[in-house]
């Protein structure tokens, strides 16, 4: 795997700036990596071999996908909206599995790892970098549920709303009164419809 210096670089790019989520993010997916056994996953040898579940839509998830190469498109990578500084690293061979938290306590340690740094934002930057992981993370092996409607590669089943008629791609329909529906029309939808529009 790249340095941390060379990994953080990569991803600011990618991101936009630099910021702490991107110190955290690389970090997180340096160790998840590592704790999967997956030392190259940008590699063309483990691209298809790692899948990452995000729980939060924030800086970090996009370093996680900086330094892994999973992505939403390429359905090996999950978001799970918890609101939680965490994500799992899955290696999709030995399905081994880990959970790596950014802990709330890192935040208040960065005084005693910057200590000469007034701006926060630049404390928690300078922090991140060094602390020892044991601080910055919490770390659990866990077990992740996955059926073949959530594996990378093309749909393994197609199936249209009874109601709409959208096709609806890997085991996403939802059975309602004999009926399968989409998502949307099972009143799991995001939005309002308005009106259609003519383009």
């Amino acid at each position: 795997m790249r340095s941390f210096d060379e990994l953080l670089e990569l991803s600011a790019k990618t991101h936009g700036h630099l910021c702490a989520g991107q110190v955290i993010g690389v970090r997180m997916a340096m160790l998840g990596c590592r704790l999967v056994k997956i030392d190259e996953p940008r590699s063309e040898k483990f691209r298809k071999k790692i899948m990452v579940y995000v729980e939060m839509d924030r800086c970090a998830t996009d370093a996680i996908s900086s330094v892994t190469g999973c992505r939403l498109g390429r359905r090996t990578m999950k978001f799970k909206d918890f609101g939680i500084n965490a994500a799992t690293f899955i290696n999709l061979e030995s399905r081994d599995a880990f959970r790596v938290v950014s802990t709330e306590r890192s935040r208040e340690l960065v005084k005693q790892y910057a200590p000469e740094e007034e701006d926060h934002y630049r404390q928690q930057m300078q922090g991140y970098r060094i602390m020892p992981e044991n601080e910055l993370f919490d770390v659990q092996q866990v077990n992740v549920r996955l059926n073949s409607g959530q594996m990378p590669g093309p749909p393994r089943s197609h199936a249209i709303c009874d109601r709409c008629g959208q096709v609806v791609r890997d085991a996403r329909e939802v059975s309602i009164n004999d009926k399968k529906l989409c998502r949307i029309c099972s009143g799991e939808g995001y939005f309002q419809p308005v009106a259609p529009v003519e383009i």
